[in-house]
């Protein structure tokens, strides 16, 4: 996950100086009091407790059902606020858990899935590689699976390291599956994948799923048909993008990547920009790593500085439910180090109006949205909490 989604030594794990996340040119970094924010009346509501939960998402066209997912191997779903007495989906038996970054690790469901039953898992194999499968919904109960449906789209080369694995999937405004890929592993990109388009690592990925497993290559990816790079990539020079999201009015796409020594990033990406370029491992953030070419490359709309307690970002949504209005049109992110849960506004510009919500969550993991748009937050401790205003 991030870069140590951690049980222990998370920031040992990042690299010497764990991770930094800081605002971009239009907003000046802040760290103010917990309290201190006029989303003041937002809370948290506990929905419940799992086994190191990572992310939360829903299905399309069912806003009754929300669905954990649990690092360890399965899925747990909640039906109209109840938890469901069997889990939708369990492969603790094919995950790898044995490095601190692996396990299961994304869940995204078709957009026509009410009609076809299809969703898409990440995780991480028994040999560190990492695998993006299709499954279906059981044709005789909705509130699970069918183990037997399982299809592999997708093997990536992942062998060397435990860490970096990414694991966001999420369909995009298009249709199509974007897929996060982090650079391999160790620290300091060794095999120098962020500028190497002729890799899977170290990309965000977009493809075409086929009914019955595999993948195409939907028309205007940027390196289609080019000689000796990979015509799945979408986007680049990316460290470890464990969360990204879509906003769901704009089709933006934003990028919580997690840094290496000094500095946690956002990236935000234009509805249907291909082929962007991040800059690592060239760059961290906006200042310079390795030396060596990241052509065209686009600094951050906001950076986090370990100086100021990150360590590994935690991207989230831009808040798009209209039941939270205080934090409406604003991105939320956390730290697994840090406990506050921050807004800002995001623009092409850069980033403005960054300031604590007041919410704080213990190594948080993750967040996510249900089909009606309301906000979820995971802490890996175990609680998983959704976002409510008085």
């Amino acid at each position: 996950m991030i870069c140590a989604v951690a049980l222990a030594s998370l920031q040992a794990a990042c690299g010497s100086g764990g991770a930094a996340a800081h605002p971009g040119p239009s907003a000046r970094p802040t760290t103010r009091s917990p309290h201190a924010t006029s989303a003041g009346r937002v809370h948290l509501v506990r929905v419940g407790t799992f086994d190191q939960p990572v992310y939360v998402t829903g299905a399309p066209g069912e806003p009754g059902r929300v669905f954990v997912v649990q690092r360890t191997g399965s899925i747990a779903l909640l039906a109209g606020g109840r938890r469901a007495p069997r889990p939708f989906l369990n492969i603790s038996s094919i995950v790898n858990t044995g490095g601190q970054e692996q396990g299961l690790l994304g869940l995204a469901f078709a957009p026509d899935y009410r009609t076809s039953g299809r969703f898409y898992i990440d995780y991480t194999t028994a040999g560190n590689d990492v695998r993006v499968a299709q499954y279906r919904r059981s044709a005789s109960n909705p509130a699970v699976a069918d183990p037997a449906s399982a299809r592999t789209v997708l093997t990536i080369d992942h062998h060397a390291f435990t860490n970096h694995n990414g694991g966001q999937l999420a369909f995009g405004p298009d249709g199509d599956l974007y897929v996060g890929v982090g650079d391999g592993g160790s620290e300091g990109d060794p095999s120098r994948n962020g500028q190497n388009t002729n890799t899977l690592l170290a990309k965000i990925l977009r493809i075409s799923p086929s009914a019955n497993g595999g993948y195409t290559i939907p028309p205007g990816n940027p390196f289609a048909g080019a000689a000796g790079k990979r015509a799945e990539i979408w986007a680049y020079g990316l460290r470890n993008p464990w969360r990204f999201s879509f906003d769901r009015k704009t089709g933006e796409l934003v990028i919580g990547d997690v840094g290496q020594d000094r500095q946690e990033e956002i990236d935000l990406a234009p509805k249907g920009r291909a082929g962007a370029n991040y800059g690592w491992s060239v760059r961290e953030g906006n200042l310079p790593y390795k030396p060596g070419r990241a052509p065209g490359a686009i600094p951050p709309v906001l950076v986090a500085p370990h100086s100021e307690g990150y360590c590994a970002i935690i991207g989230g949504p831009v808040v798009r439910d209209r039941s939270l209005p205080s934090l409406y049109g604003r991105y939320l992110f956390g730290d697994f180090c840090r406990p506050q849960i921050e807004a800002v506004t995001l623009s092409r510009r850069g980033a403005s109006n960054l300031h604590a919500t007041g919410l704080d969550v213990n190594a948080t993991s993750g967040f996510g949205e249900d089909a009606s748009g309301h906000v979820y937050i995971a802490s890996l401790d175990g609680p998983v909490y959704r976002l409510a205003q008085r």
